[in-house]
């Protein structure tokens, strides 16, 4: 994939030209094969500081400021922050610019948090990082005020069903996970199904609003558990909410042996995209008013979420998405 290049014990940073094959329906990268090298980085990041093979648990809020285009150098840094017992905090930025020469400007960047894992899958000790710098320092900090807030995402999540008594524009990917999804432990690799996740966000989204659309956020990404090479993966996007711009949606992946027939959770998250018209720019959207008990519940709670995100250590939301219950007719 490109050179690594270690600054610090703690920091992996990968460089790469962005190809063409790497440019989606927007016309520019799209936010699943963005994911997928914060995934990577992140690994190599987890692996090189544990010695041992790692896994995706979590991932955090990720903003997508601007485009990254074919043809650009891209550096996609990955840097542990702070340690737990077997979990490794890892914040990554991702930077492009022309390849010629000239600053790189940052497109997006996250938390990442890998799980050290045995050969029996079960979580295993790693090495405390212990900051020294100022900046190490604030960065340590800045990830151990996130906890609680990730926690609460996680619990309100977790409280949500999903049946078939929305009536929300929904759809659903089906298909089987293949060997060239494989990473290094023999699973499918978080990036994959991320990539996998922004897939069916995006025809769940053009299909509501007519229109393009493209990833501006994904928050509250968890792995549940592994998604093995041979199973049937089911990807399932719902729209949940509508600001004056953004489609919240719902996300579910689960997977199972065809065998069996049953299908586990292994990942959900929520992401937002925008629409965008010819030229590219973002264009208001049709409200979604919730009609069943279902719709209201969920539309709470894409509400609630927001609002716990709104707490974060300097995380301003829009004022278009606390406001847009109002504009659709929606009471709190």
């Amino acid at each position: 994939m490109g050179s690594m290049n270690e600054p610090a014990a703690n920091s992996v940073t990968l460089r790469f030209l962005a190809a063409p094959m790497d440019v989606g329906h927007s016309g520019s990268v799209d936010a699943g094969t963005v994911l997928e090298w914060v995934d990577k980085a992140a690994y190599a990041a987890a692996v090189g500081w544990s010695k041992s093979y790692c896994v995706t648990a979590y991932v955090g809020n990720i903003h997508f400021a601007d485009p990254v285009n074919s043809g650009d150098m891209v550096e996609v840094e990955a840097t542990i922050v702070y340690t737990g017992r077997s979990s490794m905090h890892i914040r990554t930025v991702v930077s492009s610019g022309d390849p010629k020469g000239g600053p790189a400007t940052m497109r997006s960047q996250c938390m990442v948090i890998f799980v050290a894992v045995g050969e029996d899958g079960r979580p295993i000790p790693v090495p405390q990082f212990q900051p020294v710098t100022p900046a190490q320092i604030e960065q340590r900090d800045h990830a151990l005020a996130r906890v609680t807030v990730r926690e609460q995402i996680v619990e309100a999540m977790n409280q949500q069903e999903y049946t078939d008594a929305g009536t929300a524009e929904r759809v659903t990917l089906r298909f089987m996970a293949s060997p060239t999804d494989v990473n290094w432990g023999g699973k499918v690799h978080g990036g994959i199904v991320m990539k996998w996740i922004d897939e069916a966000a995006y025809v769940c989204a053009t299909r509501y609003a007519g229109k393009n659309a493209v990833a501006v956020f994904s928050g509250g990404v968890r792995f549940y558990r592994p998604l093995r090479i041979g199973h049937l993966v089911e990807v399932e996007a719902r729209l949940v909410y509508t600001g004056t711009k953004g489609m919240h949606v719902a996300v579910h992946v689960r997977s199972g042996d065809p065998k069996v027939g049953e299908l586990d959770l292994t990942t959900y998250c929520l992401t937002v995209m925008v629409a965008r018209d010819d030229e590219g720019t973002s264009v208001p959207i049709p409200a979604w008013v919730p009609r069943s008990d279902e719709d209201l519940r969920l539309h709470a709670h894409a509400r609630h979420l927001l609002e716990i995100r709104g707490t974060a250590p300097g995380n301003r939301l829009p004022n278009h998405l606390l406001t847009a219950a109002r504009e659709s007719g929606v009471e709190d």
